[in-house]
């Protein structure tokens, strides 16, 4: 039996994967940048685990955006791919594309001990939807449901690009000065790498100061080494995310729990646990008590995506 692959594809990543009897091995981890299409980057990794093409059965790629038709062009990297073109050229017999956020949901239920942390403690109800929420290179949102007997439902959408919620005056006059730089404010514009650095710019304009950091990266080693104004950006990013995990609970009635996700929080973990996120994530007025026992988990496990891939491979085979 041919081997499948398995690949999660964002804007600056390519993780791709072997799955084999219900197991991912072989992972390797590609940059976007260096590669003009996805049959290149995967030929580059068949290259490097001596195997060539023809040697994959099946093909699960979690890609960034929607996916309809053959044609598919990613959201946050030059990439294009056409499913005929890429099974013609690499001789697989089935290329599946998926959501990378419904990836990133199936992943959570191969968590392991060790891989999650609790933010909000709770008890997850096994019948209701859970959502997964990430800052990375975007803000990806996905919704997990259980179907029984070990099978699982992913739903795809653009929650990402729902608009930025505010919930005090210092929020709203931070949404302004962004909204008159790029125009419309989604919860993307603040909640990405990018993001943060959008953020950090805003709030130097609107108190004053002059705006020295100049990534992400920078911003966030600041924060962790104690520098005030670096500290009140992340600490304002956390209570937006808080504010949007929040929402996505109550449209979809999830107290299956929330998976806090993505390249961004992991990186200052602490500073997010003792941050005012789990106060605006319940911050909803009347229906504040409606998240009393919803749980939070920032999820740590480094390849979620590409074992949701796997899942999703599984089960479409099954």
């Amino acid at each position: 039996m041919k081997r499948a692959l398995v690949g999660d594809i964002g804007g600056t990543n390519a993780r791709f994967a072997l799955w084999e009897n219900d197991r991912m091995h072989s992972v390797k981890v590609y940059q976007t940048a260096d590669y003009t299409s996805p049959e290149q980057a995967i030929d580059a990794y068949l290259n490097d685990h001596d195997l060539a093409r023809g040697a994959l059965g099946s093909v699960c790629l979690a890609v960034a955006g929607p996916v309809d038709g053959d044609a598919f062009r990613f959201t946050n990297n030059h990439w294009r791919l056409s499913r005929q073109a890429f099974c013609k050229t690499l001789q697989v017999d089935e290329l599946l594309l998926i959501n990378d956020f419904s990836a990133m949901a199936l992943g959570m239920t191969r968590l392991q001990p060790g891989e999650f942390r609790e933010v909000c403690a709770g008890q997850a109800e096994a019948v209701r939807p859970a959502v997964v929420i990430g800052p990375g290179t975007g803000l990806g949102v996905g919704t997990l449901l259980s179907l029984g007997e070990g099978r699982w439902m992913a739903l795809p959408g653009e929650g990402g690009h729902v608009d930025l919620p505010v919930g005090n005056a210092r929020e709203a006059a931070i949404r302004q000065q962004i909204e008159r730089e790029i125009g419309h404010v989604s919860a993307e514009t603040v909640l990405s790498g990018g993001g943060l650095l959008r953020l950090y710019q805003a709030i130097c304009l609107l108190d004053g100061h002059r705006a020295v950091l100049q990534t992400p990266a920078a911003i966030t080693e600041a924060a962790l080494a104690g520098e005030p104004l670096a500290c009140s950006v992340i600490e304002q990013f956390c209570r937006f995310l808080g504010r949007v995990a929040g929402n996505n609970v109550l449209t979809l009635g999830a107290r299956g729990g929330v998976y806090i996700v993505g390249g961004v929080i992991p990186r200052f973990a602490e500073l997010f646990l003792n941050s005012g996120f789990a106060e605006c994530f319940a911050d909803k007025g009347c229906m504040s008590g409606y998240f009393k026992g919803v749980p939070v988990w920032l999820v740590t496990a480094e390849f979620s995506g590409l074992l949701g891939a796997g899942v999703a491979l599984q089960q479409k085979q099954a």
